[in-house]
């Protein structure tokens, strides 16, 4: 399995608003975290290296409190659009160098960042397409369904305009 991003993987990557983070303690219990934010917010600082500011959330720091036990993690990417997933294991340490976070901060995002992540590739893979179920957000939906509603808008003002029901 490839321990490098390739170009494919880093354009996969620099349009995910999200994915899950697997990390567990010193004694191998899993913890499984959502991380979401806006579109690119992991970075790919190298073709070996990927990294996320990390802002304040819920005050439970399980996450933070395993790297500091435990380095590996687990990313699982799921784009259900696409019908395409993207796993990648590695190594990740939490890293308060100003200079950093300031290079993983998303500066249209208005939130507190409170350390950044920064992973080690190790190997990432993508496996078959079967069985992942095509979702679609509220807005990808709202812009396919505009010019149908628009058109259909049209028709109803001239079914008016002509004194006929539109029921």
């Amino acid at each position: 399995m490839p321990s490098e991003i390739n170009d494919a993987v880093a354009e996969f990557i620099a349009h995910q608003n999200h994915f899950y983070m697997a990390s567990a303690d010193a004694r191998g219990r899993p913890y499984v975290q959502h991380r979401g934010g806006p579109e690119g917010f992991l970075k790919v600082m190298s073709p070996t290296t990927l990294g996320f500011a990390d802002y304040a959330g819920n005050r439970r720091y399980i996450t933070v409190g395993n790297l500091g036990e435990n380095e590996n993690v687990f990313l699982f990417f799921m784009d259900y659009p696409a019908q395409r997933r993207v796993k990648i294991r590695g190594k990740a340490g939490i890293v308060t160098d100003p200079d950093i976070i300031r290079a993983l901060r998303d500066p249209n995002y208005d939130a507190q960042v409170e350390r950044a992540i920064v992973i080690e590739v190790e190997y990432w893979e993508t496996n078959c397409n079967a069985h992942i179920t095509q979702r679609f957000t509220q807005e990808a939906v709202d812009s396919a369904v505009a010019p149908v509603m628009a058109r259909m808008a049209r028709l109803e003002e001239r079914l008016k305009e002509a004194g006929l029901p539109i029921d």
